[in-house]
């Protein structure tokens, strides 16, 4: 699993500058955070103080990540704000005040990669935008912290076996590795993945992507989350 370090906001060898787009209507909170994108060699985009604005603003360039405040104060809601910025093609970070916990979970079922909470050190916050840009989902203590106090959060019920087959796909592994590690066909261990993804559309969190898996994985505890510091939260 990824884990949060400063480390992490450094691009890989050879690689080109992170993009990134900043939505939030405060001022002072968009121009630090481009300031601090800035200061470690990402590329700032746009930004904006609207969801809207941003999409209008943003012609034709493009974005890795776009940094959307939680809560903005024009009167849209959550999933219109997640669902009009990954409508550029990029991934979305939400940057929390942490205690919102029904907001947060509306942005992760929306599609947001990830939460971080605006009390997080630069350094934690530069390295999450690095995380998403890369593709990979944040696990961190919000995520459990929103999917907890949800009481409408429904599980898919899994058997033991496709538990065992999420766990090492979701993991990383190709399909055909995790059928050498369980001792079963390949084809066996497709069943096993097409099964889990329709029980997963049954209680409403479709996952058609090993990320969305990955995400489904962490949210059922199948695999640990990690805290805003980079340790595992259930250890």
């Amino acid at each position: 699993m990824t884990q949060i370090t400063p480390e992490a906001t450094a691009p890989l060898p050879g690689s080109t500058a992170v993009r990134v787009g900043i939505i939030d209507d405060h001022e002072s909170v968009r121009l630090g955070l481009k300031a601090a994108c800035e200061n470690v060699g990402y590329e700032v985009i746009h930004t904006a103080a609207s969801a809207r604005d941003f999409v209008e603003g943003l012609g034709d360039r493009t974005c890795d990540v776009i940094v959307l405040d939680l809560s903005l104060g024009d009167g849209s809601v959550v999933t219109e704000n997640v669902r009009l910025a990954q409508s550029t093609g990029s991934s979305v970070l939400v940057h929390s005040i942490a205690d919102r916990v029904a907001l947060v979970r509306e942005a992760l079922a929306a599609g947001a990669a990830g939460v971080i909470p605006k009390s997080s050190a630069t350094a934690t916050v530069m390295a999450a935008v690095a995380t998403v840009a890369r593709g990979d989902v944040l696990n961190n203590l919000e995520w459990a912290t929103a999917i907890d106090a949800d009481s409408d959060f429904a599980k898919a019920q899994l058997g033991r076996r496709e538990r065992d087959v999420l766990h090492l796909y979701a993991s990383g592994l190709p399909l055909k590795m995790v059928a050498m590690q369980l001792g079963i066909a390949h084809s066996t261990a497709r069943e096993y993945l097409d099964r889990i993804r329709v029980k997963y559309i049954e209680v409403g969190r479709p996952a058609p992507t090993k990320v969305d898996l990955l995400r489904r994985a962490v949210e059922d505890g199948i695999l640990p989350g990690l805290d805003p510091d980079g340790g595992d939260a259930r250890a």
